[in-house]
């Protein structure tokens, strides 16, 4: 496998609203059916030459149409490494946000706000999101 073609990079964010919730978005199975987890933190693969928080202020507004209206902080990165999709460096977020969501059911087929005590008992929930709260959740409070 040639690995400098299956390198990418993507960004996700905890995007919590003025309750001290958290997005979750239930993904698409018909979109992402080889992904594991269906219950996902908004987010997605960074386009060539934008600069990271760009992508992510993109991604979290074709997805809910909600603005990031904090600075958003970077609390952890993982590799993803897989057959079926390559090597995937996720860089994930936490950062602040208000107004009315609006779900882009392309990508995504449900949404919920939770606490991250709820998030952490979220049935289905990605990997790596569980993998961040566990290792990272000191930021997110």
């Amino acid at each position: 496998m040639d690995t400098s073609k299956n390198i990418q990079v993507g960004v996700k964010i905890f995007l919590k609203n003025n309750t001290g919730k958290y997005l979750l978005l239930k993904r698409s199975p018909k979109k992402y059916a080889k992904v594991v987890g269906s219950w996902d933190v908004v987010g997605g693969r960074i386009k060539y030459g934008t600069k990271l928080i760009d992508n992510l202020r993109r991604e979290v507004k074709e997805e809910t149409q909600l603005e990031i209206i904090s600075d958003p902080v970077l609390i952890c990165a993982q590799d993803i490494i897989s057959e079926t999709y390559g090597h995937i460096v996720r860089l994930t977020y936490v950062g602040s946000t208000e107004g009315e969501l609006v779900l882009d059911e392309e990508e995504n087929i449900e949404y919920k706000w939770l606490s991250l005590d709820e998030i952490k008992y979220q049935e289905d929930l990605d990997v790596y999101v569980k993998e961040a709260i566990e290792k990272h959740s000191n930021f997110l409070k």
